[in-house]
């Protein structure tokens, strides 16, 4: 990624976008964090806040008249937040915090004509640049216009107060002073005239003209300006603004107009989310003649909604769990990979995201983080920077589900050619294997023309990993499988495979077995009793599948199971926690989306992937398959209750599904009967058990490490607990395993791999 696709990812996410009062406000005051500081009562910071970027607060906060209000998107919901009343209350309470100080002398002198919000706002401004400012008042009081324009905000101790302070950052007053353009420009380096203090025709400026400024405040006269003629209060102020940094320019020989175009009011895109806000009215005062006190000015600050987006980090636990939004994290992964040495910190964010696409469904402007995340884990592998440890076990299962020991491909018995395909998928697989036999003996009762039988990977691991090269070859062995059974109409069981053999090889035309199910026609079992309605949880990978979705629920309607919409479904549904490798480089935040997606409902879950039906059972959440509804399994007492294999079981599962339907279906010998003496058993206690899990030791490392061990001696002996440590490295795997012998076989007391790349001298 480069600079230039940086810009384009960040310019995607909304969130830094000003409120809208922020972006109305002629001079940008951050009125939505002004306002955060009231509601908290912390009436020091709230000052802090609106001296940023306000001159002379205790004057322009008392009487702004606040363009910004218009904008609030309060008044949508309710009355708009009083925001003039709440700067008025912010420095009528507040103290007064240290002022900025000014920057070095510059020893340039600069004349402002009145003493108007304009002309004052030009010499706050040039002050702290450090210009030597000299304010020209032609008439007897400075600043005297101010307090007779609004004698009900202000009063001759407040604008004092202000003044005291521009002479104390080096502004020099004169009264009685003359105006004349000509004769100030004659002993000043620049000269500003205050429209608003001083009339234009009064100095020989043509109103006319003003309009037609080439950059603000420009005159077309060298070093003459103007400007602060606007009849609103916080314009003249803005004005004045402007008509400073014009000056500065001008008198520093740069460019007047280079980076100006945020200048007063802009546009924002920033996206608020409205729905479910309850409609407030402002809140009143006892007195308005003296503005809110401070408890009234707390509960009206308290209705700001405090405009954000974050629509995506609202509903998605993985942005969420990183402190930060995609704008942010598009930064931390472009750092990331500009790495040339040291700890890349963002490996986790980059790793961790499930690739569900629920953060660009949700967001205003489509930032889809998804689509950064698995791009930069394409590159990292392609360049040689992604940690094997991320997604290894993952591989290590795919390549299980690829080998002899679970990949299958045969026509019905008695074929030598199909009019469909049933693939399953290697996770039903794992899961449920007996759902796989009965559902593929249904459907080749119900289809005509026969259905073929293929077992193994779609290759969503590879792809999810970032591992292109393996997933296309992945793809490449598919279809050429697929080929050799003279191209059958694939029946898939699996939404991710159906998401990827969709998006990478559309050839294949596959459909979703729910689809088929519909017309195929269901088994004459009636589902098992249900104590109330399921809530209906949707995969993240049929996010763009309504015509699943719509069938499953068809098919529940059929078979008279009611069923409850949580509030993320369809469309906006959560993942599980499986989808991107979550599972594998972060379980712990993989476990808190479960939790989080299983919170959604008091009721029992309907899933129909097998993924998302055991990440939810595994934190406790009963969980039916839709298989269990359509194809009761009389073994199982309590479907919904069945726990989450484990990895091994998982394992084991496959291999003994493509054993008993070689047996069953096609009458093969079973491998068994070949296999000789079974290995002897493991003892393994709950805890160990549940370590080797958190630590994807399948049991068939453990039986490798402890041969290897046993066979050549290569082991540690601890004599004061008896424990034997065997040590195996396969590829970038070692594996430990302490563990005694039993009379009939091996205890294990403890376990754990490293899974990393041992490089040479």
């Amino acid at each position: 990624m480069d600079q230039i696709e940086l810009r384009q990812w960040e310019n995607r996410c909304i969130q830094e976008e000003p409120a809208p009062c922020v972006a109305a406000c002629p001079l940008h005051v951050d009125v939505r964090t002004l306002i955060g500081h009231v509601a908290g009562g912390d009436w020091a910071k709230a000052l802090m806040v609106l001296n940023k970027v306000m001159p002379l607060s205790g004057i322009l906060g008392r009487i702004c008249d606040a363009p910004c209000q218009t904008t609030c998107n309060r008044a949508k919901v309710g009355e708009a937040i009083r925001i003039a009343d709440l700067e008025r209350a912010c420095v009528d309470h507040a103290g007064r915090p240290r002022r900025v100080l000014p920057l070095p002398q510059k020893n340039i002198q600069v004349a402002v004509a009145g003493s108007g919000l304009s002309s004052l706002t030009v010499a706050w401004d040039l002050a702290r640049k450090g210009y030597a400012v000299t304010v020209i008042e032609p008439g007897g009081t400075v600043g005297g216009n101010l307090v007779r324009r609004y004698p009900q905000r202000l009063t001759d101790a407040i604008v004092a107060a202000e003044l005291d302070h521009l002479s104390r950052i080096g502004v020099r007053f004169e009264t009685n002073g003359s105006v004349d353009p000509d004769g100030l420009m004659q002993a000043d380096a620049a000269v500003y005239i205050g429209l608003d203090a001083v009339p234009a025709d009064a100095v020989g400026l043509d109103r006319t003209d003003l309009g037609m400024f080439r950059f603000a405040g420009d005159t077309g006269r060298e070093g003459l300006f103007a400007g602060g003629s606007h009849p609103s209060p916080v314009w003249q102020a803005a004005s004045g603004r402007w008509c400073a940094t014009s000056m500065d320019r001008w008198l520093q020989k740069v460019s007047m107009d280079a980076g100006r175009e945020k200048e007063g009011p802009i546009e924002t895109r920033l996206f608020t989310n409205l729905e479910g806000v309850t409609a407030l009215p402002a809140v009143g005062m006892a007195d308005p003649s003296t503005g809110y006190t401070e408890d009234e000015a707390q509960h009206e600050a308290g209705r700001c909604l405090q405009c954000q987006c974050l629509e995506c980090v609202k509903v998605c636990a993985y942005l969420g769990h990183f402190g930060g939004y995609p704008k942010r994290y598009a930064r931390e992964i472009y750092n990331n990979e500009s790495i040339v040495m040291g700890e890349r910190k963002a490996n986790r964010l980059i790793n961790a995201c499930s690739l569900c696409g629920l953060c660009e469904t949700v967001c205003p402007n489509d930032f889809a983080m998804q689509d950064l995340c698995l791009m930069v884990r394409q590159s990292m592998v392609q360049r040689g920077k992604m940690p094997p440890s991320a997604h290894d076990f993952a591989l290590q299962d795919m390549a299980f589900s690829q080998s002899d020991a679970f990949s299958l491909a045969r026509h019905a018995p008695g074929m030598d050619g199909s009019r469909y395909l049933f693939f399953p998928g290697c996770q039903l697989s794992a899961s449920a294997p007996g759902h796989v036999r009965r559902v593929y003996a249904h459907l080749r009762t119900e289809l005509s023309g026969g259905v073929a039988l293929m077992l193994g990977c779609c290759g969503a691991p590879a792809h999810w990993a970032g591992q292109q090269a393996l997933f296309q070859e992945t793809l490449d062995r598919w279809l050429a499988t697929w080929n050799d059974l003279k191209r059958p109409q694939p029946i898939v069981a699996c939404s991710s495979c159906l998401q990827m053999f969709t998006r990478h090889l559309p050839e294949a035309d596959v459909i979703s077995l729910w689809e088929v199910l519909e017309t195929a026609g269901l088994p004459h079992a009636a589902p098992p009793p249900l104590d109330g309605p399921l809530a209906i949880h949707d995969p993240c990978t049929t996010r763009d599948e309504p015509d699943v979705q719509a069938a499953v629920r068809r098919l529940l309607d059929w078979a008279g199971v009611t069923v409850e919409p949580l509030d993320l479904e369809r469309e906006r549904t959560e993942c599980c926690g499986f989808g991107g490798l979550m599972q594998n480089a972060n379980p712990d935040l993989a476990r808190e989306v479960a939790e989080r997606r299983g919170r959604r409902s008091d009721r029992d879950y309907l899933a129909y992937c097998a993924m998302c039906r055991d990440s939810l059972a595994a934190t406790g959440k009963r969980t039916w398959h839709l298989l269990d509804l359509l194809f009761p399994d009389p073994e199982v007492a309590d479907p919904a209750g069945r726990p989450r294999p484990g990895w091994s079981r998982r394992r084991e599962n496959r291999q003994r599904l493509k054993d008993q339907l070689c047996r069953e279906v096609w009458g093969d010998a079973s491998p068994a009967d070949a296999s000789g003496e079974p290995p002897p058993p493991l003892d393994l206690d709950p805890a160990v058990e549940a370590l080797l899990e958190s630590r994807r030791i399948l049991e068939s490392d453990i039986r490798s490490v402890i041969q290897h061990a046993e066979s050549d001696g290569q082991r540690f002996y601890n004599p004061e607990t008896g424990y034997s440590l065997g040590f195996l490295r396969t590829g970038h795997i070692t594996f430990w395993v302490a563990y005694t012998l039993t009379a009939n076989g091996f205890r294990v007391h403890n376990a754990y791999a490293h899974r990393m790349e041992v490089l040479g001298p």
